[in-house]
């Protein structure tokens, strides 16, 4: 299908941005990486007056240490997160999951603030982003608005972020000591969406889990985090015995809904196979770790 017409404006400041989206009346779209604008274009289901074009700002990007935290510049594109060093060292779960990502020539241009804005339930940075329990930076015409990423997500497609405001940076909390973390997931083809991916973040030491986010995604019409599987784990080892009782209780936190490619009852199933899978994962690892340094 053909675009609708609109006007194309590039900007090169956030302050630009936002006068340019106030003066098209509400009417205005941000274009940034394009790899979900532009598809909703030549769809038809958006039709804006003007599309703004945010993908030269400066303080979109960069990726940086301000005060412990990690900030990562939405502009930051997929290939950036994976490579990154300083992503690799403070949020080493952001770059395992990068690769996860569609295909090369989608993470060459696409960005971490597109993909964290439209919010899609089988993305795998938003469930990152979740499990790392980010803060995202958001700038409206009101000023500046710090959201928890466990309060950023409303529904499908859809955040907090109000019309007319931009995603400006995602920031990350220090890491702590005995930190673990694991991603993967289970898909028909690799840069296909996933039929469930799961991010694990935590820390463990002396073989008991003392903290740990879990976030699936592609099990909701949201990131979706398995609290009560959480609170089973924490102050417990990782032994097969506790491993069990958590896959048992996971369905009190998921419900994943039929469709007509793959039945709830089998997500389910999936899901639980992904987390025992990844809790055996970061025992072995961590254990391997406790006796190389012994």
């Amino acid at each position: 299908m053909k675009f609708p017409e609109f006007d194309y404006l590039r900007v090169d400041s956030l302050s630009d941005a936002l006068a340019a989206y106030e003066a098209a009346d509400g009417e205005g779209i941000y274009l940034a990486g394009g790899h979900s604008v532009m598809p909703s274009l030549a769809l038809r289901l958006q039709a804006p007056a003007v599309l703004i074009d945010i993908a030269h700002i400066e303080e979109l990007k960069g990726v940086s240490i301000q005060d412990d935290w990690l900030r990562i510049g939405a502009l930051t594109r997929h290939v950036e997160i994976a490579e990154h060093p300083l992503i690799r060292q403070h949020a080493p779960i952001l770059a395992q999951a990068a690769p996860y990502v569609a295909h090369p020539a989608i993470r060459n241009r696409g960005t971490i603030g597109g993909n964290l804005a439209l919010s899609d339930p089988a993305s795998e940075f938003p469930a990152v982003i979740r499990a790392l329990r980010a803060r995202l930076e958001i700038v409206g015409p009101t000023g500046v608005r710090y959201v928890e990423a466990d309060d950023y997500f409303i529904d499908l497609y859809t955040t907090v972020i109000e019309p007319g405001e931009i995603l400006r940076s995602i920031l990350v909390p220090p890491q702590q000591e005995n930190s673990v973390y694991a991603f993967d997931e289970l898909v028909r083809r690799r840069g296909d969406y996933a039929m469930v991916g799961l991010a694990i973040q935590g820390i463990y030491e002396q073989k008991k889990v003392n903290d740990i986010s879990i976030v699936f995604c592609s099990v909701g019409n949201i990131p979706m985090r398995a609290v009560t599987v959480e609170k089973h784990l924490v102050g417990s080892g990782l032994d097969e015995e506790h491993i069990s009782s958590a896959l048992g209780l996971l369905g009190e936190d998921i419900d994943p809904a039929d469709d007509p490619h793959l039945p709830a009852d089998v997500r389910l199933h999936m899901a639980r196979v992904l987390l025992g899978r990844l809790l055996r994962r970061i025992k072995n690892l961590s254990d391997m770790t406790v006796e190389v340094a012994a």
